[in-house]
């Protein structure tokens, strides 16, 4: 078959977890530097798991293993995500590994924190996606060729970054207001830089599995391996490619076990081999393969989220515009700083989900935006976020400080906490003498009992009787003195 004629469908899907923020007050600042909520991450984790990546992975290899090189996947899973694995579901790690070994599943270089620097800074952009080509090789033992932005954000200036990176193919969203009377099905390539191939996601097969397979309303309930092969064949007699993009969460998490999800995944691709012309192909392979029709144009950021299929999810309110100012103003100096745990931080608090909380839309998307947001409103999420954020910003300025009296006032700032940590030290051994003391010492229950064998102190009644005595017996000593004086006389 000549490369013109292949057709190919491409499956991928993303995984990321972030750390979420525990509860950080105004009034912890300066005094308490660890930000995350380690319960609700590692619950969260352990469920995700058990429900979607362990059960999910298992069905990628058992078809992998029963069609024989016929069916390909691709993923991205952020750093952080990596991360999560290793510290709450080593096993994950580990399945993912194995899905590694087979060759049929490709996995996307990103951006390691999962983070919206593409559109703030190219050299954070580009740093982290370094970053995370090192994490894949480590950990999945794997060379990343094609790439993925955070939440599939493109524009034709970030595409040819990609494409300067040497990155052969990149994944957006198939939006309409980009395409006007263009397909999805088809490849592309970057307006600016032609040798990046732009795959463009069909966004209404994509959310027929991951927003619309448990909807009992939906006329077309329930969806089966073999009417979704239908739909898609269809394409096949004037369509060169097929994208479905979607998050892995959909199968057991969004879409629980209960559903049949599994049971469609477990049939879709025989059905996909039986009933169309498209074969399984990772984005790679589509590269190398496939031919572009066109150059795609996309002057401003588009991505997969909302309506809008635009920035406006994470970069549509002042709060959000506020927020991400005030972060990426730290970058020089964070790039400048040695610190571990300042650099483990900055990654951190880029994932693009803290922003994602601080959303005001509403109605569909409103709805969508509350999935595991752990805020009551997009204010509460703002002001957690700054206050962990004006408290890294005195860490990092610690390091770099603006003014000179900005840096005598943190070298006062320290000597307050050494002579504060010394107070406490004192404090502590105060407490440990005072116990060592009182162990030493006769207790309350000795000094009554000897209290009590030397006489209880008397009371007035008593003490006035034993004066009236003592009186009435000096008179009668004093009597018998007399007679006896008398006697003596005569």
């Amino acid at each position: 078959m000549s490369a013109s004629n292949k057709k190919a469908i491409c499956f991928y899907f993303q995984v990321h977890q972030p750390f979420r923020l525990k509860r950080y007050r105004f009034f912890d600042l300066g005094h308490d530097h660890y930000y995350y909520d380690d319960y609700t991450n590692e619950s969260i984790m352990r469920k995700v798991a058990d429900k979607c990546y362990l059960p999910a992975n298992k069905v990628i290899m058992d078809l992998i293993n029963k069609h024989n090189g016929k069916f390909k996947v691709t993923f991205s899973i952020s750093g952080l995500a990596i991360n999560q694995f290793r510290l709450y579901a080593p096993e994950v790690l580990e399945s993912f590994r194995k899905l590694a070994d087979t060759g049929m599943v490709e996995f996307l270089a990103e951006t390691n924190a999962h983070s919206l620097a593409s559109i703030k800074s190219r050299n954070e952009f580009e740093q982290q996606v370094n970053r995370h080509k090192l994490m894949l090789k480590d950990y999945l033992g794997v060379d990343a060729t094609s790439f993925r932005n955070t939440e599939l954000i493109y524009s034709d200036e970030i595409g040819s970054w990609v494409a300067d990176m040497g990155f052969k193919s990149m994944l957006t969203e198939g939006a309409k207001h980009v395409l006007g009377w263009k397909s999805p099905n088809y490849l592309y390539c970057n307006s600016i830089n032609p040798r990046l191939k732009v795959l463009l996601r069909n966004f209404a097969l994509s959310d027929d599995i991951a927003f619309r397979f448990s909807n009992r309303d939906w006329n077309s309930w329930p969806l089966t391996a073999e009417k979704y092969a239908s739909w898609v064949s269809k394409l096949g007699t004037r369509r060169d490619l097929v994208n479905i993009f979607m998050d892995y969460e959909t199968f057991g998490e969004h879409n629980w076990k209960e559903s049949g999800i599994f049971d469609f995944l477990s049939h879709m691709p025989a059905a996909i081999l039986k009933k169309t012309p498209f074969k399984f192909m990772t984005p790679s392979e589509v590269a190398d393969l496939l031919q572009p029709v066109s150059a795609i144009t996309v002057p401003s950021p588009i991505s997969w989220a909302d309506e809008e299929r635009d920035i406006t999810a994470w970069h549509g309110n002042e709060l959000q515009v506020a927020a991400l100012d005030k972060l990426y103003s730290l970058t020089d100096k964070v790039n400048r700083c040695n610190d571990p745990h300042i650099k483990k931080d900055w990654d951190y608090l880029q994932a693009s989900d803290h922003f994602y909380y601080m959303a005001t839309k509403f109605f569909s998307d409103g709805a969508v935006h509350a999935y595991f947001n752990p805020y009551e409103t997009p204010y509460d999420a703002f002001m957690n976020y700054m206050n962990v954020l004006s408290d890294f910003e005195l860490r990092v300025k610690q390091y770099f400080p603006d003014s000179k009296e900005q840096e005598q006032i943190f070298l006062l700032h320290e000597e307050v906490n050494k002579k504060d940590g010394i107070i406490y030290k004192q404090t502590r051994e105060i407490e440990k003498l005072s116990k060592k003391v009182a162990r030493l010492s006769p207790s309350k229950t000795d000094t009554k009992s000897r209290t009590a064998a030397k006489g209880a102190p008397k009371n007035a009644r008593a003490i006035k009787d034993e004066k009236a005595s003592l009186k009435k017996s000096q008179k009668e000593a004093s009597a018998t003195t007399a007679k006896r004086s008398t006697r003596t006389k005569k």
